[in-house]
């Protein structure tokens, strides 16, 4: 069975292709500066490396709460210097989403180079499992969902993120401040992590990626870790970063390092062009449709392994709070498909990479004879480009509305989830190495196609419906491969596809 989709979002302005749009697209989508995000958050300049002080790691707001493992709720800070830092004098503080730093636990002692520092805060009541011993004791009870915390070089409350005294700020949920934009909402059984120190999530290599914007810094994770200073001091820099879940700027491997195309933000007040970064891939999520825009991912051989699909097809509960998530059955007896849009063949490293291929923020309803056969011949062809020794960036969505399964036309199924009227998908082919983006020109082989939401599709083979990279910005509004030269844009955009196919 194939995995595709997404749906484009109708309300997203067409994008040029005009040298100065191009310069304009760069600059929106390196920075990630959006103009839903500008109100009421900090816009920090970006720096694409690892942290260069203190950060806070790790924010965890449900301990003791209905659901919970951990006892206590905590904060995590890791020190991604080579030098060991002082805390005498320091302090963590909190606020609600919209309240004032009143809340404030003092820090002693210090934090070793490339080391941990836990901060146990209080319970809910409940919980059956010890956080690690910590380095710090405070009573601060942080909210589950939504809220602000600092990392400041006082014992006095400051004003928040633009405050001279903070040396790392995170706001999650509906937080009215944050650096550039808040990650996403926590729950009983997820924290906010940072990225380890090359932007991306592979384990012990220190979660001290920095680029002053939260929502791209961090994740949500259900897999929670605290660390303390016992816990192993990790390196700075990582020798294979593998799968970034991505932040944008042109990072090695990075989800969306080719541009993010609809300039898309984690702000709530944007809910039909979310920004939503998973460790496994990077997406835009139009509410109001409840079903991706986009779906992009970076695949080489170190996605591919030997485990079996899941099928645990289930609501993303990292939506935010209050938004309508998709169910695992909405589109049963509808006459489509639950068409992934990151494949499950392209995250078999481990079960839960590929579970998350599962969460129905990656699916869209997609015509049977489109997913499991066209569609599923040029997923399977991709991975065969992986096999011969190359590694893809890959983006995928929908574009318009109405499509016919097998029980005939329709608009929408289950409660409201929209059904495209056709599936593109772009992907960039380089041999694999180092530097990426320095490494497209004219010459590399760009795959785009469009193929009808019908149960059609399957009397062509996906490669005659090959289609220029520009055709499908033209209908669907959005600016492709934004993080590479213009003049190499306009030549690899103009042209079609005719290189093999099996």
């Amino acid at each position: 069975m194939s995995e595709n989709g997404s749906v484009p979002n109708a309300n997203l302005s067409k994008r040029g292709k005009e040298s100065i749009m191009k310069k304009v697209a760069i600059l929106v989508s390196t920075c990630l500066v959006f103009l839903g995000a500008i109100t009421n958050v900090n816009i920090s300049p970006v720096q694409a490396a690892v942290g260069t002080n203190v950060v806070i790691s790790e924010v965890y707001g449900g301990g003791g709460n209905s659901g919970s493992s951990y006892k206590n709720d905590y904060i995590e800070l890791y020190n991604p210097t080579n030098s060991s830092v002082s805390l005498s004098g320091w302090s963590v503080q909190y606020a609600s989403s919209t309240g004032s730093f009143n809340n404030i636990t003092n820090l002693t002692g210090s934090i070793g180079p490339q080391q941990y520092y836990l901060i146990k805060q209080a319970s809910g009541g409940g919980g059956t499992v010890n956080l690690p011993t910590a380095n710090v004791t405070g009573t601060i009870n942080l909210s589950a969902t939504s809220g602000k915390v600092a990392l400041a070089k006082v014992t006095t409350a400051v004003t928040g993120s633009t405050s001279s005294n903070v040396v790392d700020f995170v706001g999650y949920g509906s937080a009215n401040n944050s650096e550039t934009s808040p990650v996403g909402s926590l729950s009983a059984t997820t924290s906010a992590e940072r990225k380890d120190n090359n932007g991306g999530t592979v384990q012990g290599q220190g979660n001290g990626w920095d680029t002053n914007n939260n929502s791209m810094d961090l994740v949500i994770t259900s897999s929670l870790a605290p660390q303390n200073s016992s816990s192993p001091a990790e390196p700075t820099t990582e020798t294979d970063p593998g799968t970034d879940p991505g932040t944008g700027t042109g990072v090695e491997d990075d989800h969306i390092g080719l541009g993010n195309p609809s300039g898309a933000t984690a702000v709530t007040t944007n809910s039909n062009n979310y920004l939503m970064a998973k460790l496994q891939y990077t997406l835009s999520y139009n509410n109001s449709k409840h079903i991706p825009n986009w779906v992009s991912w970076h695949l080489d051989s170190s996605d591919i392994g030997n485990t079996p699909r899941q099928d645990d097809f289930r609501a993303d509960t990292t939506l935010p709070s209050g938004w309508y998530q998709v169910t695992a059955s909405e589109f049963s007896g509808s006459g489509f498909d639950r068409g992934h849009m990151t494949p499950s063949g392209d995250r078999t490293s481990s079960v839960e990479a590929n579970s998350a291929t599962f969460l129905m923020t990656n699916i869209i309803p997609q015509a049977p004879n489109n997913n499991q056969i066209t569609w599923e011949n040029l997923e399977s062809y991709s991975r065969k480009l992986v096999s011969a020794g190359n590694e893809l960036y890959i983006i995928s969505g929908g574009y318009g509305s109405g499509g016919t399964g097998v029980n005939g036309y329709r608009t929408t199924v289950g409660n409201g989830v929209v059904v495209p009227a056709k599936v593109w998908k772009v992907i960039v082919v380089l041999p694999k190495g180092n530097n990426d983006i320095s490494r497209v020109s004219t010459a590399t082989r760009v795959i785009a196609v469009m193929v009808p939401n019908d149960q059609t599709a399957s009397s062509q083979p996906w490669g005659n419906y090959r289609v220029s990279v520009d055709s499908i910005e033209s209908m669907t509004g959005y600016d492709f491969l934004s993080s590479i030269s213009t003049s190499i844009q306009s030549s690899i955009e103009a042209k079609v596809d005719s290189g093999a196919t099996n």
